[in-house]
């Protein structure tokens, strides 16, 4: 069976990344990859492209990396205040979610951070001090603690 090498213009699942050279069946790459755009055959030029979009990538995790590291030093221990409504008992009406604590952590930094980065395995329903896990980059998490109060009705 005859193989070819290109190099993928686009993610394709379980093939590789954009600008990755991959050897693929010379079916599949002349039936199915190329006619879609996902990938373009191997020349020295585009090798020389393939380079620079792995390069860009590579300074593109470098930066996101930095940026993660810089905002942890920021959040390490610090604890987050929120008010929220409550009833008798410390019982919350309603929860504090990942988005409440994420808005929370705006205000205070003046930077988004993603709501999806905070693993809240679960709403927050009572008053007191839980700890919350942000997950900022692969190998980056920073531990901080939300504060829930009883808000002044």
């Amino acid at each position: 069976m005859k193989s070819m090498k290109v190099i993928l213009r686009e993610d394709v699942k379980n093939l590789g990344k954009k600008g990755d050279i991959v050897e693929v069946s010379e079916g599949h790459g002349r039936n199915y990859l190329i006619p879609r755009g996902l990938a373009v055959p191997v020349t020295r030029g585009v090798l020389k492209e393939a380079s620079l979009i792995a390069d860009g990538r590579a300074k593109k995790e470098e930066r996101l990396l930095k940026n993660a590291r810089e905002l942890a030093s920021r959040l390490d221990g610090m604890t987050v205040t929120l008010p929220a409504r409550a009833g008798e008992g410390g019982k919350l009406y309603g929860a504090v979610t990942s988005r409440d604590i994420a808005a929370a952590l705006e205000r205070l930094l003046g930077r988004k951070v993603d709501k999806k980065k905070i693993e809240l395995p679960e709403p927050i329903k009572a008053l007191g001090v839980f700890p919350v896990q942000i997950r900022l980059h692969p190998g980056v998490q920073v531990e901080i603690r939300v504060n829930v109060v009883a808000a002044d009705s």
